[in-house]
Protein backbone atom coordinates (compact mmCIF):
# COMPACT_ATOMS: atom_id res chain seq x y z
CA UNK A 1 0.00 0.00 0.00
CA UNK A 2 1.18 3.54 -0.72
CA UNK A 3 0.17 7.04 0.27
CA UNK A 4 0.17 10.26 -1.72
CA UNK A 5 3.68 11.14 -0.57
CA UNK A 6 4.98 7.88 -2.05
CA UNK A 7 3.63 9.04 -5.42
CA UNK A 8 5.34 12.43 -5.05
CA UNK A 9 8.65 10.77 -4.15
CA UNK A 10 8.37 8.41 -7.11
CA UNK A 11 7.67 11.32 -9.46
CA UNK A 12 10.66 13.29 -8.17
CA UNK A 13 12.85 10.23 -8.47
CA UNK A 14 11.86 9.95 -12.13
CA UNK A 15 12.34 13.67 -12.83
CA UNK A 16 15.33 14.43 -10.59
CA UNK A 17 17.13 11.17 -9.72
CA UNK A 18 20.18 13.26 -8.83
CA UNK A 19 18.38 14.90 -5.90
CA UNK A 20 17.83 13.26 -2.50
CA UNK A 21 14.21 14.18 -1.77
CA UNK A 22 13.94 11.88 1.27
CA UNK A 23 13.18 14.83 3.62
CA UNK A 24 9.90 15.17 1.71
CA UNK A 25 8.91 11.75 3.05
CA UNK A 26 8.73 13.24 6.55
CA UNK A 27 7.78 16.86 5.89
CA UNK A 28 5.22 15.96 3.24
CA UNK A 29 3.54 13.46 5.53
CA UNK A 30 3.57 15.88 8.46
CA UNK A 31 1.99 18.55 6.26
CA UNK A 32 -0.72 16.21 5.00
CA UNK A 33 -1.37 14.94 8.53
CA UNK A 34 -1.78 18.50 9.82
CA UNK A 35 -4.47 19.21 7.21
CA UNK A 36 -6.32 15.96 7.92
CA UNK A 37 -6.07 16.31 11.70
CA UNK A 38 -7.12 19.98 11.58
CA UNK A 39 -10.27 18.95 9.69
CA UNK A 40 -11.10 16.29 12.29
CA UNK A 41 -10.48 18.65 15.20
CA UNK A 42 -12.42 21.40 13.45
CA UNK A 43 -15.55 19.24 13.41
CA UNK A 44 -15.19 18.60 17.12
CA UNK A 45 -14.67 22.30 17.89
CA UNK A 46 -17.64 23.27 15.69
CA UNK A 47 -19.88 20.85 17.59
CA UNK A 48 -19.24 23.08 20.61
CA UNK A 49 -19.55 26.37 18.74
CA UNK A 50 -15.79 26.92 18.74
CA UNK A 51 -12.88 27.10 16.33
CA UNK A 52 -9.28 26.08 16.98
CA UNK A 53 -8.10 29.46 18.28
CA UNK A 54 -11.11 29.93 20.58
CA UNK A 55 -10.70 26.43 21.95
CA UNK A 56 -7.01 27.04 22.51
CA UNK A 57 -7.59 30.28 24.43
CA UNK A 58 -10.26 28.70 26.64
CA UNK A 59 -8.13 25.59 27.20
CA UNK A 60 -5.08 27.70 28.08
CA UNK A 61 -7.08 29.61 30.66
CA UNK A 62 -8.66 26.41 32.01
CA UNK A 63 -5.32 24.64 32.52
CA UNK A 64 -3.83 27.66 34.29
CA UNK A 65 -4.04 27.81 38.06
CA UNK A 66 -7.25 29.19 39.62
CA UNK A 67 -8.66 31.76 39.17
CA UNK A 68 -7.89 30.77 35.55
CA UNK A 69 -6.67 34.26 34.75
CA UNK A 70 -3.82 35.41 32.49
CA UNK A 71 -2.74 38.59 30.76
CA UNK A 72 -3.08 38.66 26.96
CA UNK A 73 0.73 38.39 26.70
CA UNK A 74 0.76 35.33 28.98
CA UNK A 75 -2.06 33.82 26.93
CA UNK A 76 -0.09 34.35 23.75
CA UNK A 77 3.02 32.68 25.17
CA UNK A 78 1.11 29.75 26.68
CA UNK A 79 -1.22 29.07 23.76
CA UNK A 80 -0.90 28.47 20.06
CA UNK A 81 -2.56 31.78 19.13
CA UNK A 82 -0.52 34.49 17.40
CA UNK A 83 -0.26 38.05 18.72
CA UNK A 84 -2.27 39.37 15.79
CA UNK A 85 -5.13 37.02 16.57
CA UNK A 86 -5.28 37.34 20.34
CA UNK A 87 -7.16 40.65 20.57
CA UNK A 88 -9.70 39.64 17.95
CA UNK A 89 -10.17 36.25 19.60
CA UNK A 90 -10.60 37.82 23.04
CA UNK A 91 -13.16 40.29 21.64
CA UNK A 92 -15.22 37.40 20.27
CA UNK A 93 -14.93 35.28 23.41
CA UNK A 94 -15.84 38.25 25.61
CA UNK A 95 -18.87 39.12 23.45
CA UNK A 96 -20.07 35.53 23.91
CA UNK A 97 -19.67 35.80 27.69
CA UNK A 98 -16.93 33.16 27.84
CA UNK A 99 -14.16 35.41 29.20
CA UNK A 100 -13.90 38.77 30.92
CA UNK A 101 -11.13 41.35 30.69
CA UNK A 102 -10.49 43.41 33.78
CA UNK A 103 -7.76 45.96 34.51
CA UNK A 104 -5.31 45.17 37.28
CA UNK A 105 -5.95 47.12 40.46
CA UNK A 106 -2.19 47.34 41.04
CA UNK A 107 -1.19 48.44 37.52
CA UNK A 108 -3.68 50.06 35.17
CA UNK A 109 -1.59 49.05 32.15
CA UNK A 110 -2.18 45.36 32.90
CA UNK A 111 -5.39 43.61 31.84
CA UNK A 112 -6.40 40.16 33.03
CA UNK A 113 -8.42 37.69 30.97
CA UNK A 114 -10.49 35.33 33.10
CA UNK A 115 -12.80 32.44 32.26
CA UNK A 116 -16.42 33.12 33.10
CA UNK A 117 -18.55 30.34 34.58
CA UNK A 118 -20.01 29.82 31.09
CA UNK A 119 -16.52 29.65 29.54
CA UNK A 120 -15.40 27.21 32.21
CA UNK A 121 -18.41 24.96 31.60
CA UNK A 122 -17.95 25.09 27.81
CA UNK A 123 -14.29 24.11 27.86
CA UNK A 124 -15.04 21.33 30.35
CA UNK A 125 -17.69 19.97 27.94
CA UNK A 126 -15.50 20.34 24.83
CA UNK A 127 -12.25 18.96 26.26
CA UNK A 128 -13.31 15.28 26.57
CA UNK A 129 -14.59 15.34 22.97
CA UNK A 130 -11.32 16.94 21.83
CA UNK A 131 -9.23 14.26 23.56
CA UNK A 132 -11.49 11.52 22.15
CA UNK A 133 -11.01 12.93 18.63
CA UNK A 134 -7.23 12.99 19.08
CA UNK A 135 -7.34 9.42 20.39
CA UNK A 136 -9.43 8.32 17.40
CA UNK A 137 -7.05 10.04 14.96
CA UNK A 138 -4.11 8.17 16.53
CA UNK A 139 -5.95 4.85 16.89
CA UNK A 140 -3.87 3.18 14.14
CA UNK A 141 -0.82 3.42 16.42
CA UNK A 142 -0.43 1.27 19.53
CA UNK A 143 0.60 3.07 22.71
CA UNK A 144 4.32 2.28 22.38
CA UNK A 145 4.41 3.70 18.83
CA UNK A 146 2.52 6.81 19.97
CA UNK A 147 5.04 7.31 22.76
CA UNK A 148 7.93 6.82 20.34
CA UNK A 149 6.40 9.29 17.87
CA UNK A 150 5.79 11.85 20.64
CA UNK A 151 9.43 11.53 21.74
CA UNK A 152 10.73 11.85 18.17
CA UNK A 153 8.59 14.93 17.52
CA UNK A 154 9.76 16.50 20.81
CA UNK A 155 13.37 15.95 19.74
CA UNK A 156 12.68 17.66 16.43
CA UNK A 157 10.88 20.60 18.09
CA UNK A 158 13.72 21.05 20.59
CA UNK A 159 16.27 20.99 17.76
CA UNK A 160 14.39 23.90 16.18
CA UNK A 161 14.42 25.90 19.41
CA UNK A 162 10.87 25.19 20.58
CA UNK A 163 11.65 24.63 24.24
CA UNK A 164 10.31 25.66 27.62
CA UNK A 165 10.98 25.00 31.26
CA UNK A 166 8.48 23.04 33.30
CA UNK A 167 7.50 24.72 36.53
Amino acid sequence: MADHVDLILKQWDAQRPDLDVSPMAVIGRLSRLIRLIDAELGRTFAAHGLDRASFDVLATLRRSDPPHRLTPAELMRASMVTSGAITQRLDRLESRGLVTRTPSEADGRVVYVTLTDEGYALIDRALPDHVATEDRVLSALPKERRDELAHTLRDLLESLGDTTTLT
